[in-house]
């Protein structure tokens, strides 16, 4: 009997998240050599660029940035949106496999595999039966903050979380530091965002034992090993290569998350059930927190099954730990929703900040993020109060809230499979057919956009980008998370210099549309697919061809 409980998990850790994928993704997105869907302008685009960089980049060794984007300075893989972590993972197998790799599609795969682990070993202790236990863990797997994220990748790595909380839950597991480093760590190598969330929970362990110690050597001592947890992740992020003289955007509260964020889906698509109010423009993204109407019922029935059934344990204990993490939350709470508070669209009330504060405040501007770890422990929490009820109970209880929660989201599923079946055309190029494109890029020292601001027409810098790293050609500009002082200066001198007729003789320079052609540079003047290029000058060259 063990033995076929054993298969029977093992199997349904492997089936759920695979089902899970099917539902929200088209399966050619898992072909590594399948990178054309990913050029389409989006953070993703990004994400398989960057490393795409990094992985043709001789120049890379141990570091974790690349020079083929950005040239001559370098740019690290952490803000190409890419991910450091995979990176280090895939390397030795890009060697073989071929130049043009992407892993964003297995790496959103492996995240639900993860999710799938994850929430188990953090329900396992708390379930009554093995049916609750496997309908708990299908709850952590359609919350929709999670799948929104399908053109972020890294961002969808919320197993990160679990992990942190599965951590956390268990006292004897919260004392060791190098669990703590572990999940840092590779929170860290992934997105800094996952890095603060996770650090917020980290934070709740260590003030509970600072509170609950009974001396002050005792105290040093957590002190001391906190410290040293802290030094380790710093070391670790130091290896990413990160140049901090970053420009502040001031932009702290406009991604926010809305306080009707948790019952207002935003985009009519994201729910069968309930009505979706447009929200203000980057709150319905980055501010996206929709819990779903299978969630909000569950979390309604919370306080009832609390008052009819009262705690045992281990539920008792696990709930008396998660108050440790009311601080966290409620500071990550008020973050997330900024100093702009939004209803229904509206900006009901806008608190100011002098700029100093929005400067300090810029490394969070995405503030709508970081209610996912609220959003889980609220989760957890009301899962495990399901778990009073009887076995039977508590079965039919959580098989209503994933039946309806799946319900609302089978619009969100349809979405979201229509955006990723562009993947199945296997179409590597769409803006950049014409066959002249290789042979500009390959005579070309090095590709520039001018005005440099790819992201006026960032699908069309993709794929120029794409092909000008897999010919070893580095791109001048790069679409960062940030930008930094030292390279918006020379892009300025750059623009300056183009905009004056100083071209440089074997440069590909991109034209953005509107942007006039120095006088000195019409000899150079050629038309690809609609898009106008300086090519480089270079004796013997020709770009007669036709396109095919």
């Amino acid at each position: 009997m063990k033995l076929r409980a054993i298969c029977l998990d093992l199997g349904l850790l492997a089936i759920l998240p695979i089902m899970v994928f099917l539902l929200f993704y088209h399966p050619s997105i898992l072909d590594p050599n399948n990178f054309g869907w990913l050029l389409r302008g989006s953070d993703n685009g990004e994400n398989a660029l960057g490393l795409h960089a990094w992985l043709n980049d001789p120049g890379t060794g141990l570091s974790l940035s690349t020079r083929l984007l950005n040239a001559p300075q370098s740019m690290p893989l952490l803000f190409t949106d890419s991910n450091p972590l995979l990176a280090m993972l895939v390397a030795p197998l890009a060697r073989w496999m071929g130049p043009n790799l992407q892993f964003v599609g297995p790496y959103v795969l492996l995240c639900l595999i993860l999710q799938t682990i994850f929430a188990r070993a953090l329900l396992r202790p708390y379930a009554p039966s093995r049916t609750t236990l496997w309908l708990g863990v299908a709850v952590f797997m359609l919350l929709p903050s999670l799948y929104v994220r399908y053109i972020h990748a890294n961002l969808q790595s919320h197993w990160l979380l679990l992990w942190a909380l599965w951590v956390f839950v268990d006292a004897r597991r919260a004392r060791d530091p190098r669990w703590w480093i572990a999940v840092l760590g590779v929170a860290a190598l992934i997105h800094n965002y996952m890095l603060l969330l996770v650090a917020a929970v980290w934070a709740s362990a260590m003030l509970e034992r600072f509170i609950n110690e009974r001396g002050w050597r005792d105290r040093s001592i957590l002190v001391a090993g906190a410290g040293a947890t802290a030094v380790a992740v710093v070391l670790i992020v130091s290896r990413l290569g990160i140049d901090f003289d970053f420009l502040p955007t001031h932009t702290y509260g406009v991604y926010g998350m809305a306080m009707d964020a948790l019952w207002n889906p935003s985009n009519p698509s994201y729910s069968v059930f309930l009505p979706a109010i447009e929200q203000q423009q980057g709150r319905d993204f980055e501010g996206f927190q929709y819990l779903g109407l299978g969630f909000l019922v569950l979390i309604a029935c919370v306080p009832f099954v609390a008052w009819r059934t009262p705690p045992a344990e281990p539920t008792a204990s696990l709930h008396a730990r998660l108050l440790w993490l009311i601080p966290a939350c409620v500071v990550l709470t008020v973050l997330a929703i900024s100093h702009s508070l939004n209803w229904q669209g509206h900006t009901v009330l806008l608190i100011r900040l002098s700029y100093p504060v929005l400067a300090m405040l810029d490394p969070i501007r995405a503030s709508g993020r970081l209610f996912w770890i609220v959003a889980y422990v609220i989760l957890l929490a009301a899962v495990t109060i399901a778990y009073r009820l009887s076995a039977k109970r508590g079965a039919q209880v959580l098989l209503l809230v994933v039946f309806v929660q799946f319900m609302d989201l089978t619009g969100m599923m349809s979405a979201i499979r229509r955006v990723t079946a562009d993947a199945d055309r296997y179409k590597p190029f769409y803006r950049t057919v014409d066959p002249r494109w290789a042979t500009a890029i390959a005579n070309a020292r090095d590709v520039t956009f001018a005005p440099a601001k790819p992201t006026k027409d960032l699908d069309l810098f993709q794929e120029v980008a794409w092909r000008a790293v897999a010919a070893g050609k580095p791109v001048r500009v790069v679409y960062a998370a940030r930008d930094t002082l030292s390279t918006l200066a020379r892009l300025k001198v750059e623009d300056a210099d183009f905009a004056g007729g100083r071209l440089v003789p074997d440069r590909l320079y991109v034209l953005l549309p509107s942007t006039p052609v120095p006088a000195a540079a019409t000899s150079r003047l050629l038309t690809l697919d609609g898009v106008r290029v300086l090519v480089p000058m270079s004796k013997g060259l020709s770009y007669n061809r036709a396109a095919r």
